[in-house]
């Protein structure tokens, strides 16, 4: 599997260079996580919004099964480089896509103690917004 797809790596650079851009005004970058790494087999995951122009780190946000997601910079190298039992290594969600941006996840995630808990709190919270009927004048 490849861990980045050019899109994706595209994505994480172009947050990297706004975050860069707006570093004095946190208004200005929100971004949403661009990708999703999880242990198959265990703890572990992680939500990268922004890849560094080394290629290597990232910025988003870790929980390692700890009861404790923390925001910060991992490496991608390493999170490829685990081996697991099985034969299994990391993995990327396919099927992940965010629609809220990392301050909310980090919120979420510290709050019920887990980016997988965060997740389908975040989801219903998503579900239910949309599903609002529409407003009637106003």
């Amino acid at each position: 599997m490849i861990f980045l797809t050019p899109e994706l790596r595209a994505a994480l650079s172009a947050n990297f260079t706004a975050s860069m851009e707006g570093q004095h005004d946190d208004r200005l970058h929100a971004p949403v996580p661009v990708v999703k790494f999880v242990n198959p087999v265990g703890a572990g995951t992680w939500l990268a919004t922004e890849l560094y122009e080394d290629g290597d780190t990232l910025f988003g946000l870790a929980d390692l099964g700890f009861g404790c997601p923390e925001l910060g910079c991992f490496s991608l190298m390493e999170i490829e480089a685990i081996r697991l039992p099985f034969g299994l290594r990391i993995e990327r969600d396919l099927g992940f896509a965010a629609a809220f941006p990392l301050s909310a996840w980090a919120q979420t995630a510290r709050r019920t103690g887990s980016i997988i808990q965060a997740e389908t709190f975040l989801n219903r919270a998503s579900s239910r917004f949309h599903k609002l009927p529409p407003s009637h004048g106003g």
